[in-house]
């Protein structure tokens, strides 16, 4: 009987200054998810199949596999690549933590093969420089409320 290969996780953690549905707002918005991650046709339905377009030409295919309202969204985060070091299947996590200060995001990509190293620690840093540009358009939208962040179901005025 085949068992299944070891993988790796990358997790992530970070407070946020922002009330947990504002986070959630740009977890799951795809206008807003284009400003901190990337170009998408994301919508939060369970079973939702939608592409994440990096700015460096590749394209991730992705599905929605859980969505909780404020507290979890998971989703596949597949790319396909003829190397096997790059030919990544795995599962993002985010789960949403409210705290006293704002909310506590904790992001796991899990999937890695221990012949991903390279894969690994480039997914490491760019979730590390995701979540800085979240955190700016997160801090930024607190001071303007008339913001997009503000639009009803994401759809543009």
């Amino acid at each position: 009987m085949n068992q299944p290969a070891e993988t790796r996780s990358v997790v992530i953690e970070r407070e946020f200054a922002a009330p947990v549905e504002r986070l959630w707002r740009a977890l799951t918005q795809p206008h807003l998810i284009e400003e901190w991650l990337m170009k998408n046709d994301f919508k939060p339905v369970v079973g939702h199949r939608f592409n994440l377009r990096g700015e460096w030409g590749g394209v991730l295919d992705c599905e929605v596999l859980t969505i909780e309202p404020q507290k979890t969204l998971a989703y596949t985060w597949n790319f396909t690549h003829e190397d096997a070091a790059f030919d990544l299947k795995s599962i993002v996590t985010f789960t949403l933590t409210p705290t006293s200060a704002g909310t506590h995001l904790r992001v796991e990509q899990a999937g890695f093969r221990p012949t991903q190293k390279q894969a690994f620690g480039g997914a490491h840093a760019g979730w590390k420089q995701f979540l800085a540009k979240l955190d700016e358009l997160l801090a930024g939208q607190l001071a303007s409320p008339a913001s997009h962040f503000d639009r009803s179901n994401g759809r543009s005025q």
